[in-house]
């Protein structure tokens, strides 16, 4: 990567965010941030956000986006971060991705792109029901597709009208995949 640059994976469960994120994280050694996992390390650790966040997964809440942000903002401001990143799990609503917005803006370090993994309903469908999950059957999965799809259609269209948006193909295999993305990213 010539400059540093913020990468932001959408796409459906299934569609192979989390293992493209870290092939491409290795690869240009900036870090894999996922949200899911960076509330767990704050939860497990008991830091000041850790200690807020499991106040609301105690009570089986979502973590409120006020919560999210901090600890997305502490994070890019880490050593590691400073190169590049790639968030995933994040931004989940417009809110979320105008957040980002100024908070990038505010470190005026990064170039960012979201990239979309799009991926058949049947073939999400087949890897989700692989995964082998006891409360995955296909009623559940369809159901989740939905739902993703309702909250985060408003996040794809966001950065598309920002010119900001990059459409892969998730259906090949991983390493077609792998090859798709590296070429959007070395550019």
């Amino acid at each position: 990567m010539s400059h540093a640059k913020g990468l932001i994976f959408l796409g459906p469960p299934g569609s192979g965010k989390g293992t493209q994120a870290q092939l491409l994280s290795a690869q240009f050694t900036i870090p894999h941030i996922s949200t899911g996992e960076m509330l767990r390390q704050a939860i497990a650790q008991q830091t000041e956000l850790g200690k807020k966040a499991q106040h609301y997964v105690d009570q089986g809440e979502l973590v409120p986006d006020e919560l999210l942000l901090d600890l997305i903002r502490e994070r890019l401001n880490q050593d590691d971060a400073q190169n590049g990143w790639i968030l995933d799990g994040f931004p989940r609503n417009v809110s979320q991705a105008t957040f980002l917005d100024k908070l990038l803006s505010e470190l005026g370090k990064f170039s960012e792109q979201a990239i979309n993994l799009e991926v058949s309903d049947h073939l999400l469908i087949d890897r989700l029901l692989s995964r082998g999950r006891k409360d995955d059957n296909e009623e559940t999965i369809r159901r989740r597709l939905d739902v993703y799809r309702e909250k985060t259609k408003p996040v794809i269209d966001y950065y598309h009208n920002h010119g900001r948006l990059t459409s892969v193909d998730g259906n090949p295999p991983p390493e077609e995949v792998t090859a798709s993305l590296n070429k959007i990213v070395a550019n």
